[in-house]
């Protein structure tokens, strides 16, 4: 977690708040005293609260959702904006469209528009049009540059709202509390803390002042992101050691089934060897009777034959006694 010292704030003016008579009474508890007719924050409450945020910031990086900075003000514009690029995160320094949290899916649309007008660029169907809709287009396309290109990337609604001077993003604080979104705000002495889940008292008008919590906040957000990382690759690498065990596991069974199946191929083949030498005596033991048979009706057509034969024979004999008695 980064720490900022109480000398550090001092020097920024982070304690200087505004006129007694515009103070809000909900900051009270975060006023040490009043000077000139101006009151001065407590920075050891600034302090406790910066570093309440900070982590609730950080473990909100580290689980990889989104938190929408928003910063109208002048003094603000240019450190939110480079602070949120270096996080990547989306941001708000242009003016803010009403319902761009209660009504996102207009916004969704807004934002789709925009990225279909690239698209045209960038395919020459911008060539096409006559030179009058290409100027409106192009028009169309820094409006919608300006207000929205900062959540183009932005596809759902952001689980947290971080605001510079709840005043001045009222509307922005609004919609948050009606959806439920988580609110992180630096808070001046004119400003009401009620609304604010996490409070950072602190003077939001100097722009030193606003740098540096707006530092302690982004370093705290990069050890979040960092610590994500480092989390995504221990897991990547506990996934990649598991995976050759179990390819191991599955060769050694493999191996251990080519091992028993030769041995039981070994036990079939000797059974069929066994029927094939006690098939070759059977063949001969039904050759032998087939032989006898054949021998059989053979002898059978010859005693057939021979009767024939004789009574042929005896045939003509009879014939020349008939002719002798004659």
């Amino acid at each position: 977690m980064p720490r900022t010292s109480f000398d550090e704030l001092l020097e920024a003016g982070v304690h200087f708040g505004h006129l007694k008579r515009k103070w809000n009474p909900g900051m009270a508890p975060y006023i040490f005293t009043e000077k000139k007719g101006i009151h001065v924050i407590d920075l050891n409450k600034t302090i406790v609260k910066l570093y309440e945020a900070a982590a609730a910031l950080k473990q909100i990086a580290k689980s990889g959702r989104k938190v929408l900075f928003v910063a109208t003000k002048k003094q603000a514009k240019d450190i939110v904006t480079e602070m949120a690029k270096e996080i990547n995160m989306p941001y708000i320094t242009e003016r803010w469209s009403g319902g761009m949290l209660t009504n996102f899916g207009t916004i969704r649309k807004s934002i789709k528009k925009m990225t279909k007008i690239d698209k045209m660029e960038a395919d020459g169907t911008m060539l096409t049009l006559s030179k009058r809709e290409r100027l409106q287009i192009a028009r169309q396309r820094e409006k919608l540059e300006r207000n929205l290109g900062s959540i183009a990337d932005l596809t759902r609604i952001p689980s947290a709202i971080f605001v510079v001077d709840v005043l001045n993003e009222k509307i922005a604080v609004a919609e948050a509390n009606k959806l439920g979104i988580t609110t992180f705000a630096i808070i001046d002495t004119n400003s009401d803390p009620s609304y604010i889940d996490f409070p950072i008292p602190a003077n939001d008008d100097a722009s030193k002042s606003i740098s540096l919590i707006m530092g302690v906040i982004s370093e705290a957000m990069k050890e979040g992101l960092e610590e994500r990382k480092v989390d995504k690759d221990r897991q990547q690498k506990s996934a990649k050691e598991k995976a050759p065990v179990k390819k191991t596991e599955a060769k050694t069974a493999d191996r251990k089934e080519v091992s028993k199946t030769p041995a039981r191929k070994v036990e079939d083949k000797a059974p069929a060897k066994k029927a094939e030498t006690k098939s070759p005596a059977k063949k001969v033991e039904d050759k032998a009777p087939a032989k006898k048979a054949e021998a059989k009706t053979t002898a059978k057509t010859a005693e057939e034959k021979a009767p024939a034969k004789k009574a042929v024979k005896k045939a003509p004999a009879k014939k020349d006694e008939a002719k002798a008695e004659k």
